[in-house]
């Protein structure tokens, strides 16, 4: 039987990205993909379960990890997503689902082990009912909210946030929790992204990490951490949140928080200076922060 560090869930998008000077970039992403790069950059066992139609398989080989280690199943449609950036910092941008795949089910779930079963999800529906509960029996359960506010009233819609009515019941199976500040607030109520993750902490996740554009924050229930972005350029602003996330949930597995947050953003600082995902290694991001971090 395999066995991973992480077992990564979730579809890979084909992205239609036109920047604030209306240039278009057509590139693969979704948080399946720039997720499983940055785990396998971090020195981990990755494995990856997804969905694409049959005419688009060859677009798993743009993925980092080992071909034997995606899972592929086979999907009415592929995944895609229309991204439309008003400002420099793509802060603010209208979503537009183009096509969205086939939700993932239990028996997707291959007959392996591994540590964590994190959720890269990118549009809600994309996980059947009962899949959290169930992976939860198995390891520790990532959860990536996205994929639980973000709607699309069906293909060729624009895509809109609407809060997760099964938070409070979901969350005690949840051992690592991400949201960025916005999704923090539509969850809490609040703007106060120490205030938001303890209110998530209390209601049953283990670990919440909230990225900003300026800083990542940690919280396990008894102390707030927070670590600075340090990008030089915005070039590779897309994956931000997903190569952040897995990150720490990987280095969480070898190291106390302080020093997994800080694994994690000096990790997606340097992601974020280039397009795509991470390809670089443990010893590329101890160096970026020996050079930024520690200077």
């Amino acid at each position: 039987m395999k066995e991973y560090d992480t077992l990564v869930i979730g579809h890979p998008s084909f992205d239609f990205n036109i920047d604030w000077q209306n240039n278009l970039v057509q590139e693969l992403g979704g948080a399946v993909f720039y997720s499983s790069a940055s785990a396998f950059a971090g020195g981990n066992k990755v494995g990856v379960v997804t969905k694409v139609a049959p005419k688009d398989v060859d677009v798993l080989k743009q993925f980092v990890i080992p071909q034997e280690d995606i899972f592929y199943i086979p999907s009415s449609k592929s995944t895609s997503i229309r991204n439309q950036y008003f400002t420099a910092d793509k802060e603010k941008r209208k979503c537009t689902c183009i096509s969205q795949a086939d939700a993932f089910t239990l028996s997707d779930i291959p007959d392996v082990r591994s540590k964590i079963y994190h959720f890269a999800g990118l549009i809600y529906g994309d996980y059947a009912d009962g899949l959290i509960e169930a992976l939860a029996e198995r390891g520790a359960v990532a959860v990536d909210v996205q994929g639980f506010l973000r709607h699309a009233s069906g293909d060729n819609t624009d895509m809109y946030f609407e809060n997760w009515k099964d938070r409070e019941r979901l969350l005690p199976y949840v051992t690592y929790f991400k949201t960025d500040a916005a999704e923090a607030e539509i969850l809490t109520g609040t703007t106060d992204r120490t205030e938001a993750a303890k209110i998530l902490y209390d209601m049953g996740a283990k670990e919440i990490l909230i990225t900003h554009n300026t800083e990542v924050l940690a919280y396990d229930g008894k102390n707030v951490y927070t670590c600075p972005i340090k990008a030089r350029n915005l070039e590779g602003r897309s994956g931000r949140g997903d190569t952040t996330f897995v990150a720490y949930i990987t280095e969480r597995q070898r190291a106390d928080v302080a020093d997994a947050l800080l694994f994690a953003t000096a990790c997606v600082s340097s992601k974020m200076e280039k397009r795509g995902p991470y390809r670089g290694t443990r010893a590329d991001v101890q160096a970026y922060i020996e050079q930024f971090y520690k200077a």
